[in-house]
């Protein structure tokens, strides 16, 4: 079974160093708001939790566990955009030095 193709889209994308450089350093920026909004909703449910007159130990042990276990994927995807800007900044000062 071949690839799918779609007829008739022939995107022509002209971009230079400094517009690559940019745009990864602006995703790097929006995924970071995404990722404060993801640690953000995890302390407020923990802290509901936390509130609750009712919650037994077992169902605030649940919540611990469940902000745990987000808050491993946050930091997992904390340290790939890490690597991310550092490549950036590796691209950016290389076209530096090499007066492009």
């Amino acid at each position: 079974m071949g690839m799918p193709n779609i007829p008739d889209i022939t995107p022509n994308i002209d971009v230079d160093r400094d517009d690559v450089v940019n745009l990864l350093l602006a995703s790097i920026a929006l995924e970071e708001i995404g990722l404060s909004h993801l640690i953000n909703a995890e302390g407020e449910k923990l802290q509901r939790f936390i509130d609750d007159e009712n919650a037994t130990l077992e169902n605030l042990l649940e919540v611990n566990r469940s902000v745990e276990k987000s808050l491993r994927g946050i930091t997992k995807k904390e340290m790939l955009l890490q690597f991310k800007l550092e490549d950036t900044m590796d691209l950016l000062n290389n076209g530096e030095n090499n007066g492009t």
